[in-house]
C-alpha cells in the first residue's frame, strides 16, 4: 500500500495530534467517560469533517484517509477511534443516500463538531438485524416513531441519530427505512451510559422513541431500502474497525517492547530471551497483514467497488488477531499485566469488544465462509 503525499501528510498529522492530545487523555476517559473537551480539540483540526466533500467544508478525504485516522488515532485510544468511526459511518449514510438538500444541511454540521451517530442494534435485534421491532408509521404531515435502540455509539452525545425502523414490516428487511433524528426531537428518551468494559471513552446508552413526530423530509433515501444502505455502510464501518484493531495492537506491542527492554531476569533483559522475543515477530507480522487487508478493501471502496467480502474478511482477521496480540504484550508484563497501573491492562480490554461491533466474529465468518463458497 502506497500513500500519496498528501495521505502520508494527514497520516503524520493524525500520529503527531494522538500524541499530543490523545494518548494523554486515554486514561481520564477510561475513568470518567467521553471527553467533550478533546472532541472541541478534533474538531479544530478538522478531524471531524475529514471524509466530507471540500462543497460542503470538508476536508474532501476518502476511505483511506478516514482509515488512516483511525489507525493512528487507536494507537493513541480506541475510546477516541470509536467514537469518529461512529461519527463518520452515521454522517457517511446521508452523504451516500442523502437528498441534495439533507446533504447541504447536515453534512456542515458534521464538519463543525456536531455528533452523528447510527441507530440499528436493539435489545431483541443485534446479529439478527432484520428483526429489529421499532417502526415508523406515514402520516398526512411525516412519520410516527416508535420503538428502542440499544449499544449505540455515540448515543447521548449525538446530537443526530441515522435511526432504521420498519415502515412494512409485512415486507421483512425490504420493509426497513432509515430515518434521521435530532437530539431535541419530543419523546426521544436517552437511558443512562452503559457501564462498558472496555472503550469506556466512547458513549453508548438506549434509545427510546415515544410517538416521535418527524417530518416528511427525516426519511433518508429511498422508502424500504434502510437495510441495504446500513448493509453497505457496514462494510466502511468493518474497515475502519480493521484499522482501529491494527492500532491499537500496535500500541500494545509497542507497550510491551519497552517493558521487555527495561525488565531483567536472570541477569539480563527479558527480550534476550528467545521464547519471549519470538512472540514480537508473530506480533509485527500479524499487524502489518491487518494494515494490508484494511488498506486493500479502503482502496476498494474508494475506488467505486464493492468490498463485503474483502471488509468482513479485513475485520474478522484483525479482531481475532488482535485480541491474541494484545494478550500476548499482557503476558510479557507477567502480573504488572493485571494491574491498572500499566496502559496494557486497558488495551486487553479496549480490544475485545471488537469481535462484536460492526458484526461479531461468527456473522463475519458467515459472510466470508457464505461469498466465498458460492463463487
Amino acid at each position: 500500500m502506497q500513500l500519496t503525499e498528501e495521505q502520508k501528510m494527514l497520516r503524520d498529522m493524525a500520529r503527531e495530534f494522538t500524541r499530543n492530545e490523545i494518548a494523554p487523555r486515554d486514561k481520564w476517559m477510561d475513568d470518567n467517560g467521553f471527553d467533550w473537551d478533546l472532541c472541541k480539540k478534533i474538531t479544530k483540526a478538522g478531524f471531524m469533517g475529514a471524509n466530507i466533500p471540500e462543497q460542503y467544508g470538508g476536508g474532501g478525504g476518502g476511505i483511506v484517509d478516514t482509515t488512516i485516522i483511525a489507525q493512528e488515532f487507536a494507537k493513541g485510544s480506541a475510546s477516541i477511534a470509536t467514537f469518529m468511526g461512529g461519527h463518520w459511518l452515521a454522517s457517511n449514510l446521508i452523504l451516500e443516500n442523502g437528498t441534495e438538500e439533507q446533504r447541504q444541511k447536515y453534512m456542515p454540521e458534521a464538519v463543525s463538531g456536531k455528533i452523528f451517530a447510527f441507530g440499528l442494534t436493539e435489545a431483541g435485534a443485534g446479529s439478527d438485524a432484520a428483526g429489529i421491532k421499532s417502526q415508523a408509521v406515514e402520516t398526512e404531515d411525516g412519520w410516527l416513531l416508535n420503538g428502542s435502540k440499544a449499544w449505540i455509539t455515540n448515543s447521548g452525545v449525538a446530537d443526530y441519530y441515522i435511526i432504521l425502523a420498519m415502515t412494512d414490516p409485512e415486507q421483512g428487511t425490504a420493509g426497513i427505512s432509515a430515518f434521521i433524528l435530532p437530539k431535541d426531537a419530543e419523546g426521544l428518551a436517552v437511558g443512562k451510559f452503559e457501564e462498558k468494559m472496555g472503550v469506556r471513552g466512547s458513549a453508548t446508552c438506549e434509545l427510546a422513541f415515544n410517538n416521535i413526530k418527524l417530518p416528511k423530509e427525516a426519511l433518508l433515501g429511498v422508502r424500504g431500502k434502510g437495510f441495504k444502505m446500513a448493509m453497505q455502510t457496514l462494510d466502511i464501518g468493518r474497515i475502519s474497525a480493521a484499522a482501529v484493531c491494527a492500532g491499537i495492537s500496535e500500541h500494545a506491542m509497542n507497550l510491551a517492547k519497552a517493558y521487555a527492554n527495561e525488565r531483567t531476569a536472570f541477569g539480563k533483559p527479558i527480550k534476550a530471551f528467545q521464547g519471549l522475543a519470538f512472540r514480537f515477530a508473530d506480533m509485527y507480522a500479524e499487524i502489518k497483514a491487518m494494515e494490508l487487508l484494511a488498506y486493500e478493501a479502503a482502496t476498494t471502496k474508494d475506488a467505486g467497488g464493492r468490498c463485503t467480502l474483502d471488509a468482513a474478511a479485513a475485520k474478522l482477521f484483525a479482531t481475532e488477531k488482535g485480541i491474541q496480540i494484545c494478550l500476548q504484550a499482557q503476558a510479557v508484563f507477567g502480573g504488572n499485566g493485571m494491574s491498572k497501573e500499566y496502559d496494557i491492562e486497558r488495551l486487553v480490554r479496549d480490544i475485545r469488544v471488537w469481535s462484536v461491533m460492526e458484526g461479531s466474529t461468527e456473522i463475519l465468518r458467515m459472510i466470508v465462509s457464505g461469498t466465498v463458497l458460492s463463487k
